[in-house]
């Protein structure tokens, strides 16, 4: 692979998906678009690369989808979820009483674990938003993870990274080698093909918003617009929730650190702010009916 095969490949992962590969990630190229470049017949990435230049607009698909990480587990970190099922959600619950509806993105939801995770929080607290209008959004920008999200199917150490043993007897069916989410479950979820390059203002206004383990992989410049168009897209009195390794410190005026609670944000507004309306898109549920 030559310097100019690498300009190039960063130039198309930064244009399709806002990925930025430094100049240090030369081994992470070779070892996911090889086996690519193997499936396709030839044999390296400079050769990979001329086909990209001649055209091939699902051979450039197909490496971008290769590059992005999709690694994903239920309740991943914990922390945060324990965040949103002891506090936020109480908070939500009581804040939005008057409208009895809840809106939440998962903005890079990969196989759909972490979406799933807080769709079975809500389904404990069934009782508390019976008759609530329930909505979670599910988005990637890879097709062929959200169809193994919408699935809802499992494999066995899939189950077992994360997820609490009552919450698989409760919530799972086996079926096979493979475990399966419970329809009721899975129905609580909208997945969809979304790249957070695009514009957010059709997906609505959302009262949490989990953003987490995917800026690391954009510059500064992105993470900031990003941050800025989140903060549109939140409740003036809602929440981010970013990965573990992820700040908005030193990046943007538009969340400020929320107290005591690791990784989660508050949008920087006048509490004064009128809430937004909910929209964009068809209710997933109500839950208690």
């Amino acid at each position: 692979m030559t310097p100019l095969d690498y300009d190039y490949l960063q130039k198309v992962l930064k244009d399709r998906s806002g990925l930025m590969l430094s100049a240090d990630k030369k081994y992470l190229l070779e070892s996911r678009l090889l086996p690519l470049a193997r499936k396709i017949g030839v044999p390296g990435i400079s050769e990979l690369v001329q086909k990209m230049k001649g055209g091939s607009e699902k051979l450039i698909h197909d490496v971008v989808e290769a590059m992005t990480t999709n690694e994903t587990f239920f309740f991943r970190d914990k922390t945060p979820f324990d965040h949103f099922k002891d506090s936020v959600l109480p908070e939500l619950i009581k804040a939005r009483s008057g409208r009895r509806s809840l809106r939440i993105w998962c903005a890079a939801s990969s196989t759909g674990q972490e979406p799933y995770s807080l769709a079975m929080l809500l389904k404990e607290r069934a009782a508390d938003l019976s008759g609530w209008r329930v909505e979670i959004v599910a988005t990637d920008l890879s097709p062929e993870v959200l169809e193994k999200s919408r699935s809802g199917l499992y494999t066995q150490f899939e189950v077992q990274r994360g997820l609490p043993i009552q919450f698989l007897v409760k919530y799972f069916k086996q079926d096979g080698m493979m475990w399966q989410l419970n329809p009721d479950v899975r129905g609580m979820v909208q997945f969809r093909q979304f790249n957070l390059l695009q514009e957010f203002a059709a997906l609505g206004k959302f009262d949490v918003i989990f953003c987490r383990n995917v800026l690391i992989y954009f510059d500064q410049a992105t993470k900031s617009d990003i941050f800025n168009r989140l903060m549109k897209a939140n409740e003036p009195d809602g929440y981010l929730f970013l990965g573990a390794a992820e700040t908005v410190v030193g990046l943007t005026d538009s969340y400020r650190v929320c107290p005591k609670r690791r990784g989660v944000y508050l949008p920087n507004v006048s509490s004064a702010a009128a809430p937004g309306l909910a929209g964009g898109l068809k209710p997933a549920g109500v839950l208690g009916r």
